[in-house]
C-alpha cells in the first residue's frame, strides 16, 4: 500500500511532463526523447538486471535467519559489482555515441539526448542496490520517498531545460529534457543514501561497552565464523557473489530479452515505417506519440501492479523457504485478484473515452485510435507483473526468460510484416505489441500453474467482465447526456458514476468483501 500510494502520486505527477512536453517540443521532439531510451534501457538492464531482485530475495532470507553479517555482505558485493559494470558501460556508450545514434537509432539528431542520458547508468546502478536492500527488509518507505522526490525534481527540470534549449532546435530541447531526468535520478539516489546511513547508525551496537564491541561474540556459530573468514579485505564474499549471480543472471537474461526487444522494436518500427513510405520526421512523430503518449496512459494503473510485484518477491521467497505452499497460493490469489479488479475499470475508461482523453491530455485527438486499439489488452499488462514476480520469487527465472523471448520474437516478426504495409503503418506495430502482451501473460500464467499449481478461477473473470460491461453502459449513458458544459467535467462524472457501480457490483458478487477492506492500513480497523 505504501508503494501503491507513492506509485499513484508518481503517475499523477509524471503526467505533468507527459502533458506539457508535447506542447513544448511537439510529437517529433518527444520522438527524439523516446528514441534514446530503448538503447539506454538495454545498458541499464545489463548493469543492474536482476541485482535488485537478488538483493531483495537474499536480504529477506538473511533477515529471517537474523544474519545481519550476511545482509551487509550481500549489499557491499552487489554495490561493487553494479558500479564496476556501470563505469565500463558508461565509458563505452560515450565513446561509441556518434556511431550508435547514426547507425542503430536511425535518427542522428538523437546524439545530444543520448550523451545527456549516459550518466544515468551509474546513478541507476547504485539506486537499484539500495532499493533492493530496502525491499528485502520489507521497508518500502525509502523507495516510495525516493520515487516521489525523483519525480518532482525531474518534472521541474525537464520542463525548464527543454524550454530553455528549444530555441537551439528540437534535438537540443530533447537533450535538455533528458538532463532534467538525470537531476531527478540524482535526488532520488540522495534520499536512499541518507536513509541507508540512518539505518546503519541505528544498527550500531553503541549501547555496548567498548571492550564488548572489540571482542568477537563467542555465541556466533562455527558456520558464521567460517563465513566471516571467507570475506576478503575488500568486503566481498565469494559465496555471496555466487548467490547474487546465480539468481541475477537468469533474471537479467529475462529482462535483457525484454530490453533488447524494446530496442529492436524501435528500430524495426522506424525502418518498417520507412518501407511503408513514411518520411523520417513523421515516423519519429508517430513513434513518439506511441511511446511517449499512448503507452504511458496504458501503464498508469501499473502503479498498483508494480507495488504488488515488488512486495510479492520477499513475501513469496519467505513462504517458499518455509515450504508453506498454502501461503504461496494465498498471496498469489490476493495479488492477482487485486490486479484484475483494480485494472478493469481503467481498461473500460480508456476504451470508451479515448478521444476526450487524448484531446484533454495532449491536444492530439488524432492518436485516439492508438489508445482504443491498446485498451482491450490493458488487463493483460496489469496481470503480467505479479505473474513474472512470482516466477522469479519461486526461483523459476528461466521460465520467465523463455516466455519473454518467445513473446519478443513473435512481436518483432509481426512488426516487420505488418508495420511495413502502407495501409497499416504504425497500427501494424500496435497490433504486434498487443499480441506480445497477451502471449507473454498467458505463458507466465502457465508457468506459475506448473510451478505451484496456482490458477485464477474462471468465475472471477466472468464476474469482473460482467461488471466491466455494466460499468461501461452506465458511463456512456451519463457521458452522452452531457449535463455539464466542460467536457472534462462530463467525463469525470461519467467515470465516477461508472466506478461506483463497478465497486458495488464487486461487493455484491463477493469479489471484494469485508475481510479485504480490513487488511487496508489505517482504515481497515473500521471493517473488522
Amino acid at each position: 500500500m505504501i508503494l501503491l500510494a507513492a506509485g499513484i502520486i508518481n503517475r499523477i505527477l509524471g503526467f505533468i511532463p507527459r502533458i506539457a512536453l508535447p506542447r513544448i517540443i511537439g510529437a517529433e521532439g518527444v520522438g527524439l526523447f523516446q528514441l534514446a531510451y530503448p538503447f539506454m534501457i538495454v545498458l541499464i538492464t545489463i548493469v543492474t538486471g536482476g541485482i535488485p531482485l537478488a538483493v531483495a530475495k537474499w536480504t529477506a532470507e538473511a533477515k529471517t535467519q537474523g544474519d545481519e553479517l550476511r545482509v551487509r555482505i550481500i549489499f557491499r558485493t552487489a554495490l561493487q559489482l553494479t558500479l564496476t559494470l556501470a563505469v565500463l558501460f558508461t565509458a563505452a556508450a560515450v565513446i561509441l555515441a556518434p556511431w550508435i545514434t547514426a547507425h542503430i537509432l536511425t535518427d542522428s539528431r538523437v546524439y545530444y539526448t543520448f550523451l545527456c542520458m549516459s550518466p544515468i547508468l551509474i546513478i541507476t546502478a547504485v539506486s537499484s542496490v539500495y532499493r533492493g536492500y530496502f525491499q528485502g527488509c520489507q521497508n518500502m518507505v525509502p523507495t516510495a520517498v525516493s520515487q516521489i522526490t525523483e519525480t518532482v525534481v525531474r518534472i521541474i527540470f525537464m520542463l525548464l531545460f527543454s524550454s530553455l534549449m528549444l530555441p537551439y532546435g528540437l534535438e537540443w530541447a530533447a537533450a535538455g529534457a533528458m538532463a532534467g531526468v538525470i537531476i531527478g535520478e540524482l535526488m532520488g539516489l540522495g534520499v536512499l543514501f541518507i536513509q541507508h546511513r540512518k539505518d546503519r547508525i541505528t544498527l550500531q551496537p553503541t549501547d555496548l561497552p567498548a571492550s564488548d564491541q572489540s571482542e568477537p561474540d563467542n555465541s556466533l556459530s562455527a558456520n558464521s565464523d567460517r563465513r566471516s573468514d571467507q570475506v576478503s579485505a575488500s568486503g566481498r564474499d565469494p559465496s555471496a557473489l555466487r548467490k547474487l549471480l546465480g539468481l541475477s543472471v537468469p533474471v537479467t537474461g529475462s529482462r535483457l530479452v525484454g530490453s533488447l526487444s524494446y530496442l529492436l522494436e524501435s528500430i524495426f518500427t522506424m525502418r518498417s515505417l520507412a518501407a511503408a513510405g513514411v518520411i523520417t520526421g513523421i515516423a519519429t512523430a508517430q513513434y513518439g506519440a506511441l511511446q511517449g503518449m499512448i503507452i504511458p496512459v496504458i501503464l498508469l494503473p501499473t502503479a498498483l501492479t508494480y507495488s504488488l510485484a515488488v512486495s510479492l518477491v520477499p513475501s513469496l521467497s519467505e513462504a517458499a523457504a518455509r515450504g508453506d505452499k498454502a501461503l504461496i497460493h494465498k498471496r498469489l490469489h490476493q495479488s492477482m485478484r487485486l490486479a484484475l479488479v483494480s485494472g478493469a475499470p481503467f481498461a473500460v475508461v480508456m476504451y470508451l473515452f479515448a478521444e476526450p482523453i487524448c484531446r484533454l491530455l495532449y491536444d492530439h485527438a488524432e492518436i485516439t485510435p492508438m489508445l482504443q486499439l491498446m485498451a482491450p489488452v490493458a488487463l493483460f499488462v496489469y496481470l503480467q507483473a505479479p505473474l513474472q514476480a512470482a516466477l522469479q520469487a519461486l526461483e523459476k527465472p528461466g521460465t520467465a526468460l523463455m516466455n519473454t523471448f518467445i513473446g519478443a520474437a513473435v512481436k518483432l516478426v509481426l512488426i516487420a510484416q505488418l508495420a511495413s504495409l502502407p495501409h497499416l503503418g504504425i497500427y501494424g506495430a500496435l497490433i504486434a505489441i498487443n499480441v506480445n502482451i497477451v502471449l507473454v501473460t498467458l505463458l507466465h500464467g502457465f508457468g506459475v500453474l506448473r510451478a505451484v499449481g496456482f490458477h485464477m478461477k474462471l468465475l472471477d473473470f466472468v464476474k469482473v467482465g460482467s461488471a466491466m460491461i455494466i460499468m461501461g453502459a452506465v458511463s456512456r449513458l451519463i457521458m452522452n447526456r452531457a449535463p455539464l458544459q466542460a467536457e472534462w467535467l462530463n467525463m469525470l462524472s461519467a467515470c465516477a458514476a461508472g466506478a461506483a457501480v463497478y465497486l458495488l457490483l464487486m461487493v455484491w458478487m463477493r469479489i471484494i468483501d469485508r475481510h479485504d477492506m480490513a487488511r487496508l492500513p489505517y482504515v481497515g480497523r473500521y471493517f473488522k
